[in-house]
């Protein structure tokens, strides 16, 4: 069972990707998910509260809570990894603007994979990070279904309306295993990461980075509401091709783990909490809504 565990949470993290994507691109069309990204001001906010912001947080973190090297740098991958896919299914529960978060997204997601080889030597000296590692992953499993979503739904549309209930369920399967693998696989090393300041430091970044993003998000609740979730979920998944692949210490790659657990335990609750208290975001904005409703 320990042996099938690390399988079952690829094959998860795999399905749940390409289902949330696919989702999105069938649920709206490009111009649609473009269409918030043409105000320069939110777009350079939100550059610089991932990417600028967010490292520098954990880096402070780090040092106070007196992290060792290792550790500090898996928090530190976790923190310049921005566009994780776990957003528009937050962004959902939250009943914020998917079109925004979907848009918001693909530019981290862009963003990221050319930060992150730049940066990383700079965190690290000895690493030697290949972009094309870390987008390969990216690109195959997000941005490609994406656009496949795109293509399929402007030129199949009826097709796209009898997949996208069968999506939303397979999806919603999908994060409920994943979420349990996840900590079913990693529970010794977690387990190992109490009493050493890394969980704290995890749950810092996290709620920091929520903070952060609910601070530069501008004055509208739903633009608000999915700039803070952006900026608080990591984007684990290249973090970890960069620790797997470029550090030796396994703690690194704990570390990692850490982040994405204290990420799904503190964002969920919260992006329910948004959603209870607001009544049906395009009801009340009045902005384009999706013809479908995406998966979950």
């Amino acid at each position: 069972m320990v042996e099938v565990l690390p399988t079952l949470l690829k094959l998860t993290v795999l399905i749940f990707s390409v289902t949330s994507m696919l989702s999105v691109g069938f649920s709206y069309t490009l111009r649609e998910i473009t269409e918030p990204l043409r105000e320069i001001r939110r777009v350079f906010l939100a550059l610089a509260a991932n990417f600028v912001l967010i490292p520098v947080l954990a880096y402070v973190v780090s040092r106070l809570l007196s992290l060792e090297p290792a550790v500090m740098i898996g928090l530190l991958l976790a923190a310049t990894a921005a566009g994780a896919p776990f957003l528009t299914t937050l962004t959902k529960i939250a009943e914020g603007d998917l079109a925004f978060a979907a848009g918001l997204l693909v530019l981290l997601l862009v963003v990221t994979i050319f930060y992150m080889p730049i940066v990383v030597p700079l965190i690290a000296p000895a690493a030697m990070v290949s972009a094309l590692a870390i987008a390969t992953p990216l690109v195959l499993t997000m941005l490609l279904p994406l656009g496949l979503g795109l293509l399929i739904d402007s030129w199949f549309e009826p097709l796209t309306d009898r997949l996208l209930p069968i999506l939303t369920k397979v999806s919603s399967v999908a994060l409920v295993v994943l979420v349990a693998t996840t900590v079913l696989t990693n529970y010794k090393p977690l387990l190992s990461m109490f009493g050493t300041g890394a969980i704290l430091a995890a749950l810092l970044v996290i709620v920091g980075g929520f903070a952060t993003g609910c601070f530069l998000g501008g004055l509208d609740p739903v633009d608000r509401s999915v700039a803070a979730l952006a900026t608080g979920q990591r984007n684990i998944a290249a973090a970890t091709v960069v620790a797997t692949q470029n550090f030796d210490d396994p703690r690194t790659l704990v570390m990692v783990v850490v982040t994405s657990v204290a990420s799904m335990a503190v964002l969920f609750p919260i992006a329910r909490t948004m959603g209870k208290r607001k009544s049906s975001v395009f009801e009340t904005r009045g902005k384009i809504a999706p013809r479908k409703s995406p998966a979950v």
